[in-house]
């Protein structure tokens, strides 16, 4: 090889099996992804021992080129052999590693219970219920399969009122015995008058069922809470404090309500309920919460309470609307779906 040397005096088999050893040792001591990658750009990369000699074949005579380039190409084959091999056994490695890091052992008690969340309506419903527990209030409760007495007739609601088709109601078969899924709480209202001694002082929240589309703004199946006041010399000033009162709780200080002249079979006077809601998201606003007015005195007789001597007032709102714009939740359907997401934004409260 001593006339090869003397074309090209820097490439020798002593220089090329050097250059290998070097690549091959560094190859072999790396001991991850990264000590590799720097092996490959100390070794085989431009700049390299190998890259140098193999740019040296330009400097070599064409009739030793053959010779020359089959030292260099069996080198570098030996240095790419030997990556391949090492990039494999350390990713193979690295994969165990990190499978055994992720390792769950399904059979083992877990480690710690994951904090729920309770449903933001329930947290609504439980609040809106301290308030009136907090003046002096009963809470009332009863069936959510209703006798239609109870849920129309004693409420002053005509055999031909639109609120009495099955568009409207779930009727429960058989029709004969006269039994629906109740429309709204104010059901609760009439046994309270035919349980309880005057006064009366009770809020009736509850699930109610109707056959409103599941969209945006309806779900068919939502929850209410409806006040019922039965007393000697209550009048809408009573009302409209109440209400009042009940909006600066939930909604902040400067939190308001206002009537608008409506009509409803069970109260005379009636009104629609508006709130002026002070941090509504956009500005504050009059926003519509509800319905309210005195107790018609029909409601009173069907109850047996003589409306000579005592008369009350009445309201109801929906918790899924005081919720979405009290919250700014914009689809009633997140508070019906199940998603534990929807929930833990609200936090977890005891």
């Amino acid at each position: 090889m001593s006339d090869n040397a003397q074309n090209s005096p820097d490439i020798t088999p002593e220089a090329v099996e050097s250059a290998v050893e070097a690549a091959l040792a560094a190859i072999g001591s790396a001991a991850d992804t990264a000590q590799l990658k720097a092996a490959r750009a100390a070794h085989v990369a431009e700049g390299s021992p190998l890259a140098v000699l193999n740019a040296s074949m330009r400097q070599v005579a064409p009739e030793h080129k053959a010779a020359f380039g089959k030292l260099i190409g069996q080198g570098r084959g030996r240095v790419t052999q030997a990556l391949a091999a090492k990039e494999a056994e350390l990713a193979e490695a690295e994969t165990a590693a990190r499978l055994e890091a992720e390792r769950v052992d399904i059979t083992a008690v877990a480690s710690r219970t994951p904090v729920g969340a309770r449903h933001p309506l329930t947290l609504l419903q439980e609040q809106i219920s301290d308030v009136f527990v907090g003046m002096g209030w009963e809470i009332a409760e009863g069936p959510e399969l209703e006798h239609e007495w109870f849920n129309f007739d004693a409420l002053n609601f005509d055999v031909d009122h639109p609120a009495r088709q099955e568009q409207d109601t779930f009727y429960v078969d058989p029709a004969s015995r006269h039994l629906v899924m109740r429309t709204h709480t104010s059901p609760v209202q009439v046994r309270s008058m035919l349980d309880r001694e005057v006064p009366i002082y009770v809020l009736c929240p509850g699930r109610v069922y109707r056959t409103d589309e599941f969209d945006a703004t309806h779900l068919p199946v939502f929850t209410q809470f409806e006040g019922l006041v039965v007393d000697k010399g209550i009048s809408m000033a009573h009302l409209k404090g109440t209400l009042d009162h009940v909006a600066r709780q939930l909604f902040g200080p400067e939190a308001k309500t206002r009537f608008r002249t409506n009509f409803f079979p069970f109260t005379e006077p009636s009104a629609e309920l508006d709130l002026w809601h002070p941090t509504f998201k956009g500005g504050a606003r009059w926003i519509e919460w509800g319905g309210c007015g005195m107790i018609n005195p029909n409601v009173l007789r069907a109850a047996g309470i003589d409306p000579d001597v005592y008369s009350g007032f009445a309201f109801g709102m929906g918790v899924e609307r005081a919720l979405m714009f009290r919250s700014d939740v914009q689809d009633m359907r997140d508070m019906a779906e199940g998603d534990v997401r929807f929930s833990e934004q609200f936090g977890m409260v005891v």
